[in-house]
């Protein structure tokens, strides 16, 4: 049985579809960008990400640290961080702009998302702060 989340953040979409296992494979399937586009899926389909926000794509190829250059553990550290304080932000639409954080991102660290789907997340968090001029925790590289 899977269990489907659907996120939409700022044109910024994450479908994380898991199986009740604990572990999940790495995806099959390499990032795919197209246009402003980038998606990452397995064969199985036990998740899906989906990252659709302006200028995301060329940030990626041009600006970001290229794969492996951060460990799966510092992604997965970085992300929980980020994500905790971007849903924190989602239940605060009075202080923070809910055009900017719309809805929560279930992100759990009892699930292995793999190195893709963290190394996206972490990416698309770090080119947020950047462009909407946010800081959700801690330093945020200027990339």
């Amino acid at each position: 049985m899977k269990n489907c989340i659907y996120i939409l953040i700022i044109l910024f979409t994450i479908i994380a579809c898991s199986s009740t296992k604990t572990g999940i494979k790495e995806p099959s399937n390499k990032s795919l960008a197209v246009n402003d586009t980038v998606r990452i899926a397995n064969d199985s389909l036990e998740y899906e990400v989906i990252i659709i926000d302006n200028g995301f794509s060329s940030w990626l190829a041009s600006r970001a640290q290229p794969r492996n250059f951060y460990s799966l553990s510092y992604l997965e550290n970085k992300n929980q961080w980020y994500v905790t304080e971007w849903n924190n932000r989602v239940l605060q639409p009075q202080r923070y702009n809910p055009s900017l954080y719309e809805m929560t991102i279930d992100y759990r660290p009892d699930i292995h998302y793999g190195y893709e789907v963290n190394y996206l997340i972490y990416n698309y968090m770090i080119y947020f702060q950047n462009t909407y001029k946010q800081k959700l925790a801690g330093y945020v590289p200027i990339q």
